[in-house]
């Protein structure tokens, strides 16, 4: 994941203060470790913050963005190259959000599916016990729940559902313990209004305002990602997906077909961004 931007000028002295804020090795994690040592939410976090930053900072060059939108945790460093916070007090929330989330999560088993070509009921979904997690597009959404209750739901015929391999019921009330640690967190800082406009997960409103993008933050912990009204949002406008990219390129591609998107993978997709 980081082993390619590791190669643009300050990005190891970046990692190195970065490792310290998150308490972990993010040069080995990102270079050398396997899957399995990075699923666990504590971990991802920062490095796919890290990895946005990184990425991002190398596209933009110095650069204010026209506008900016992050996936989940991928707001965070999307409020950083919007100017509401600094590169480091993104780290230290990510790690921290993290912490807070893995802790949560360890309170009872819970999981999210994908469940693709079907339009999901939300009050059939509650009798189920289950919740609706993401919206990515129509008919592409995520649901989320107690493991016994996504064993015992059975989707509409011909409804394709894959388990996703993630350690909890992100973006649900599985979260609920995790948002009094994170509110505190999100109250220590002084965010600084947008210098460009911002996407937000929760409805796909388009806001500047730094504190209410910062308290957004902390609900949207236990409300689900709403990337399809995010899409709707998106200017007519060049489009980079930050690294590690793909998915979203993807899924841009096929909603938003006016745009032109790039995938930054490796600083060689800078070229093709500029």
């Amino acid at each position: 994941m980081l082993t390619d931007w590791l190669a643009l000028p300050g990005a190891a002295d970046r990692l190195a203060r970065w490792s310290e804020l998150a308490g972990l090795d993010l040069v080995r994690l990102g270079t050398s470790a396997g899957a399995e040592e990075l699923r666990p939410t504590q971990v991802a976090q920062p490095l796919l913050t890290a990895a946005a930053l990184l990425s991002g900072r190398a596209v933009l060059a110095g650069a204010a963005p026209r506008a900016v939108c992050g996936h989940s945790v991928g707001e965070l460093s999307a409020l950083a190259l919007a100017g509401v916070l600094t590169d480091d007090e993104s780290m230290v929330l990510a790690a921290g959000r993290g912490r807070l989330m893995a802790w949560a999560a360890a309170a009872r088993p819970t999981g999210l599916v994908a469940v693709l070509g079907a339009s999901v009921d939300p009050q059939a979904l509650l009798a189920a016990g289950l919740e609706l997690a993401t919206v990515n597009a129509p008919g592409q959404v995520v649901l989320g729940g107690p493991m016994e209750a996504l064993e015992a739901w059975t989707p509409p015929p011909g409804v394709r559902v894959r388990r996703l391999d993630v350690a909890a019921a992100f973006h649900t009330s599985a979260m609920a313990p995790a948002v009094d640690g994170f509110a505190r967190l999100v109250a220590e800082l002084s965010p600084r209004d947008a210098r460009c406009d911002v996407v937000a997960n929760a409805d796909g409103a388009v806001l500047r305002d730094g504190r209410t993008l910062l308290d957004r933050l902390v609900t949207q912990l236990t409300s689900p990602v709403r990337f399809d009204l995010c899409l709707g949002a998106f200017p007519p406008a060049d489009t980079v997906e930050l690294a590690p990219a793909g998915v979203l390129a993807a899924l841009l591609k096929r909603a938003r077909p006016d745009l032109r998107v790039t995938a930054l993978r490796s600083p060689d997709d800078l070229l093709v961004s500029a």
